[in-house]
């Protein structure tokens, strides 16, 4: 089980921005944002749980897959339309997805550095 992720990024307010949008629909919100000896550290997370990191240390990550969990299609759907709306591009709409899972339904944006974010409610 994973306990959290730390991603290192370009450009923290952008990511700030995509993330605070893109995650809303999954009950994500920013939770922590401070610097430390010049590298800012924000973290998003949702039921009282920080869970995704982001900072300004070096070298930038990625690109990298994360795959979050949603409860729903809907969810799913809701994730999609609210990445793309801040600049997040289209990297697999929402759709089933048999060839993973009968059940699998997914969508996939692409961050502002390039990583792959899929949710996927099955």
């Amino acid at each position: 089980m994973i306990d959290h992720i730390t991603i290192r990024v370009s450009d923290i307010e952008r990511t700030k921005i995509f993330y605070t949008e893109a995650l809303k629909p999954l009950g994500y919100s920013m939770e922590f944002d401070e610097s430390f000896e010049g590298v800012r550290v924000v973290g998003f997370g949702a039921n009282n749980k920080l869970d995704m990191w982001f900072t300004t240390d070096k070298p930038v990550s990625g690109p990298t897959h994360i795959a979050l969990k949603a409860d729903s299609q809907t969810l799913v759907d809701d994730f999609y339309k609210s990445a793309l709306t801040v600049g997040g591009k289209d990297n697999g709409a929402p759709r089933l997805r048999p060839e993973y899972h009968e059940q699998y339904y997914a969508a996939f944006v692409l961050d502002p550095d390039g990583n792959n974010i899929e949710v996927v409610s099955r």
